[in-house]
């Protein structure tokens, strides 16, 4: 199955959809802060101090929390490392990775790849790379992408899934004989679009009883789903609400949603070799359960993500 570069998501997460001098603006007001407790202008542009590895995040609370295990799996190497944290979206963190005020950044390898190329093709992670790589800034490149990845799926509410005797390991395929029956819910566009509704029909043979125009993933997305008002729905991989209402999430073997394999963007000469290797063996130990895992701690938990970084690379014999 090949799908198009364009991302499903509304949300401004991935996508960086926001206009730049909203985001500028945004950011400029709303200040960031450090893990280390310093305070810190992300827009300031200065470029990053010789043997110092700045790493940078989105302004969400997933990217923080992987910019905190990339600098701490970089700290325990012995590199100097600072955070840029909360930096607002895509638009300005790459251009502070290209003017190198920012040396390493959490991304998602096929939503950057749609930002850099709305009209690329999307038929492996390895192709999505390739042309993302491509695409970049001659200073910048893609390290390994890691099997975690944050994006669009089916859940079903465990109710649902009980029911019709589906788990975790189910496809999307298996939904076919229930979905006649179901109710299925997500953003308006979801309806309409090939990775929506379309899709699912083409690609997997799903017809569902009705469909409930909510949000994108988002609250009111979650409660009808856990309410039942909606049995099936659109809700993002690594969404804590999946742990804590205890959804099902239907495998997507077609990758009819695409990729978002969590990658890190580097500056090419801000990085020894030594640091590269830390961040690919990050890469190498970080799947969607594990992620989902970590984001429930920071998210419902409400634990410090650099506290919830530092535990996981222990874990993981990354420290």
């Amino acid at each position: 199955m090949t799908s198009t570069a364009k991302r499903s998501r509304s949300r401004t997460r991935h996508t960086g959809a926001a206009a730049v001098a909203l985001a500028a603006a945004t950011a400029l007001l709303a200040g960031c802060y450090s893990s280390d407790g310093t305070s810190d202008n992300p827009l300031a542009g200065e470029k990053a101090e010789a043997g110092t590895i700045v790493v940078g995040s989105n302004n969400f609370a997933e990217s923080t929390l992987l910019a905190d295990i990339y600098g701490e799996a970089l700290k325990a190497k012995g590199l100097k490392v600072t955070y840029k944290h909360n930096i607002g979206s895509r638009e300005t963190t790459y251009g502070l990775m290209k003017n190198g005020s920012v040396t390493v950044l959490p991304e998602y390898n096929g939503s950057l790849l749609a930002y850099l190329d709305a009209k690329a093709e999307q038929s492996s992670a390895e192709a999505v790379n390739a042309a993302v790589k491509a695409k970049l800034d001659k200073s910048l490149t893609l390290l390994e992408s890691s099997p975690a990845e944050d994006k669009d799926s089916v859940a079903l509410n465990a109710e649902t899934a009980e029911k019709y005797g589906l788990t975790a390991e189910s496809t999307l395929a298996d939904l076919k004989e229930a979905a006649p029956e179901l109710a299925i819910g997500g953003s308006p566009e979801f309806q309409t679009r090939q990775q929506g509704l379309k899709g699912l029909e083409s690609v997997y043979g799903l017809k569902f009883k009705s469909f409930k125009a909510l949000d994108a993933g988002g609250p009111l997305t979650q409660s009808a789903l856990a309410k039942n008002t909606v049995q099936a729905a659109d809700v993002f991989t690594t969404d804590p609400t999946i742990v804590k209402e205890k959804f099902v999430v239907l495998k997507d073997p077609e990758n009819l949603f695409g990729f978002a394999n969590v990658t890190p963007l580097v500056n090419k000469e801000a990085l020894s070799p030594e640091a590269v290797a830390a961040l690919n063996e990050v890469s190498a130990s970080l799947d969607t359960k594990t992620l989902l895992d970590l984001d429930a701690q920071v998210q419902l938990e409400k634990k410090d993500p650099l506290d919830v970084a530092k535990a996981w690379l222990k874990s993981a014999g990354l420290d």
